[in-house]
C-alpha cells in the first residue's frame, strides 16, 4: 500500500508538469542545448559524490536523520538545477516550474510520515 501511494505522488507530481507550464507561459528546453553542459553534469556529478560518500553515515542513523538528509539533498539537487535554468533558460522561465516542484517536493517529504 505504501509504495502505491508512493507511485500515486510520482505521477501526480509528472501529471502537474504540462498545465502548470502551460498556466505559467513556460517553454520547455534542456540546459545541455546551451553553453552551461559542461556545468550541469559537473555539478550533478560532484553533487551525487558528496552524496553517495555521506549516505554510509546517515544509513545507520535515526529515521529523521535520514529524512532531512533527503530533505537537504532534494534541495541541493534541484536548487543547483534551479540556478542553471535561471542563468542558461532566463528566457523560458523554466525556473519557475522547477522551484514550484522544489517546494512541493520538500513539503512532501517533510511529511512523508503521514502519507504512510
Amino acid at each position: 500500500m505504501k509504495f502505491f501511494v508512493f507511485l500515486v505522488v510520482l505521477v501526480i507530481l509528472g501529471l502537474l508538469e504540462k498545465p502548470i507550464n502551460k498556466l505559467l507561459g513556460v517553454e520547455k528546453k534542456k540546459i545541455s542545448e546551451t553553453p552551461g553542459k559542461k556545468v550541469d553534469r559537473w555539478g550533478r556529478g560532484i553533487i551525487l559524490a558528496v552524496f553517495l560518500c555521506a549516505l554510509p553515515f546517515v544509513i545507520d542513523a535515526d529515521v529523521y536523520v535520514m529524512k532531512w538528509f533527503l530533505i537537504f539533498y532534494f534541495i541541493i539537487l534541484f536548487g543547483f538545477q534551479l540556478v542553471l535554468e535561471w542563468k542558461y533558460l532566463r528566457t523560458s522561465k523554466q525556473y519557475v516550474t522547477t522551484f514550484i516542484f522544489l517546494l512541493f517536493g520538500v513539503i512532501t517529504m517533510y511529511n512523508i510520515e503521514y502519507l504512510f
